[in-house]
């Protein structure tokens, strides 16, 4: 039985449940950006996060702690 070839990968969105909000896109569109220049710390990310934006919870600047709990946050 043949398997077509796209049969092996995840859908994109596979998890989602509803659209992600602006917030949500721009924290996904940064951290895509942070990873494409190299960035592969979290120290770094959350760095890049402060200088580039989106603001963290609240309005607050980013720290490794805030950020770790916002990816938990958004994941449920």
């Amino acid at each position: 039985m043949a398997h077509h070839p796209t049969a092996l990968y995840n859908e994109t969105h596979q998890s989602r449940t509803k659209a992600p909000s602006s917030y949500e896109s721009l924290l996904g569109d940064s951290i895509e950006r942070a990873f494409g220049s190299g960035i592969q710390d979290l120290d770094a990310l959350v760095n890049y996060l402060n200088t580039t934006g989106p603001s963290g919870p609240n309005g607050q600047a980013w720290t490794a702690e805030s950020y770790q709990q916002e990816m938990a946050r958004l994941a449920a």
